[in-house]
């Protein structure tokens, strides 16, 4: 896709933005200050990240913190360009979904004077792009990343890396949206529970419906983008086809709950279909 095309992506997406979030998008999902406003005692439903264990200590009792709304808000996407992001059997590439969650993103963080950063991560350079007001450079880093693919499917850094990189680059509380198809080793847990610690989370997993399932085609001849392994299948056999399915839904399970498991929030989007709107119910959903 030239860039003149994800261009017009990315007004388009705007405006169907705009209308399914009718009102202001002002909210404590796009995270809260830094400004001490009050103590008060905790009450089942707070967040426990926000516990104040000096004055908890002090009283006997738990107590959270309460502070003041941040004025300028932060937010970083953490970004998949990794070759795996390149399959798609559907409408579209997962690589395409991301970047149209990363423009809806764009277009959210940046209201009123707000800040977006980008790390972008298993491209053919790492990309790390400080916060800044106004979706400067998105676009262009959008298309940069689609024109550089590694053809020996290695990328130049890992999720665990990029997860790490934001920790160290996002200095004051922020929202952080992670857009990836979560593939590949599971080395991203311990840096991902850190970064939760501190700023509030969201994983966008993007999904290919052929990654779950197998249909009755033949025999296939399957090759691993990441590593360039191939694997001969036989899809004719009932059998394989039905452990595969059973696997792999196991496998995406077991990924939904190591996220949700170090406090992270969760949505999937697929390659078929419409990706946008259960992505804007999903944000409705966190901010209330």
């Amino acid at each position: 896709m030239a860039e003149g095309l994800l261009r017009a992506l990315d007004v388009s997406i705007g405006r169907r933005v705009e209308g399914l979030l009718a009102g202001d998008f002002r909210s404590n999902l796009l995270g809260t200050g830094s400004e001490l406003a009050m103590m008060r005692p905790y009450v089942p439903g707070d967040d426990v990240r926000r516990i104040d264990w000096n004055a908890t200590a002090r009283t006997g009792e738990p107590h959270v913190r309460v502070d003041l709304a941040e004025r300028v808000l932060v937010t970083w996407l953490v970004l998949d360009a990794s070759v795996s992001m390149q399959f798609g059997t559907a409408d579209r590439r997962k690589a395409d979904v991301a970047e149209g969650v990363a423009v809806a993103i764009g277009h959210l963080a940046t209201r009123r004077g707000n800040r977006l950063g980008v790390v972008a991560f298993g491209g053919e350079e790492p990309v790390a792009i400080p916060p800044r007001q106004g979706r400067v450079g998105l676009v262009g880093l959008l298309a940069a990343l689609r024109s550089e693919p590694r053809a020996d499917g290695a990328g130049s850094s890992t999720l665990a890396a990029a997860l790490a990189r934001t920790g160290a680059l996002a200095r004051q509380r922020s929202l952080v949206v992670v857009v990836s198809d979560f593939r590949g080793p599971r080395e991203w847990r311990e840096p991902l529970l850190q970064l939760a610690g501190h700023h509030d989370v969201i994983a966008v997993e993007i999904r290919d419906q052929r990654e779950q399932e197998l249909t009755n085609v033949g025999l296939l001849y399957l090759v691993d983008p990441e590593t360039g392994r191939q694997l001969r299948v036989d899809t004719r056999s009932r059998r394989l086809r039905e452990r595969f399915a059973v696997a792999a839904a196991a496998e995406r399970g077991q990924l939904a709950r190591s996220l949700t498991g170090v406090g992270v929030r969760h949505v999937v989007l697929t390659t078929s279909g419409d990706w946008l709107r259960p992505f804007v119910t999903f944000l409705r959903r966190s901010r209330a």
